[in-house]
């Protein structure tokens, strides 16, 4: 059996190049080590078969952000049951269009933004990235959202007028116009700015609606599109809310 060695100099003897570059393929996720990805240049070594991928770049981790389609009963931020426990590798989106690398450090310290009630579903943030938690937390009431909220009763009379147009009022403070209308017969549709928790419930009450179900679409320019219920994908490079 050979002395064991660090990853790092495994990699530069093999590729011949320096230990630095050896560790940024290494941090990359590029180097397998008997079939797996490893990406702890410091992780040691012997006889167990040392690879680099053919596809490998040198170019440092980016920060991940990562889109998780919420389920109901899950809490976004906070509480008994967080969402962060269930963005793991294996609930990655299958159809993720990203083309980002899965890398574990993509898990560690991701911070949840943007509030949704926990009981409804649709579109939340996690993210190691410090620009996006500035544009998320600090323009937080410019960002437009869209949701889709299902309804039961009968709506007041000129009840869409109000919704749309302003003069209600939720926790002591009027609320601003925004764009509703009727998805089809027992939904609605919201484009709003500036939603706190259990606004939207209150809104549709002050119209004689209850609210049977909400599910957030997008946030800003991002979309939830297709991704099934309680998995996730990454925000792909140069996309921006």
């Amino acid at each position: 059996m050979s002395e064991p060695v660090r990853l790092s100099r495994r990699v530069a003897e093999l590729v011949g190049c320096s230990r630095a570059d050896a560790e940024s393929y290494i941090e990359g996720g590029w180097v397998l080590v008997n079939g797996v990805a490893v990406e702890s240049p410091q992780h040691m070594v012997s006889d167990e078969r040392v690879e680099l991928d053919p596809d490998a770049v040198l170019e440092a981790p980016q920060p991940a952000t990562i889109l998780f389609h919420k389920p109901v009963g899950i809490d976004a931020i906070s509480g008994r049951t967080e969402a962060a426990g269930l963005v793991r590798p294996e609930t990655r989106w299958a159809d993720d269009p990203s083309g980002v690398c899965l890398l574990q450090r993509h898990f560690v310290r991701l911070t949840p933004l943007v509030e949704l009630d926990r009981d409804a579903s649709g579109l939340m943030v996690l993210t190691q990235d410090g620009r996006v938690w500035r544009r998320l937390s600090e323009d937080a009431d410019q960002i437009e959202h869209e949701y889709v909220v299902e309804i039961s009763g009968e709506m007041a009379p000129y009840g869409l007028h109000r919704l749309n147009n302003g003069g209600l009022r939720y926790q002591g403070r009027e609320l601003a116009p925004c764009k509703v209308s009727w998805q089809n017969e027992i939904r609605l549709r919201f484009a709003i700015k500036a939603v706190r928790p259990g606004q939207l419930q209150d809104m549709c009450a002050q119209v004689g609606l209850d609210v049977v179900a909400i599910r957030r679409l997008r946030i800003g320019k991002i979309p939830l599109a297709k991704m099934p219920v309680g998995t996730w994908r990454y925000l792909p490079a140069g996309e921006r809310f």
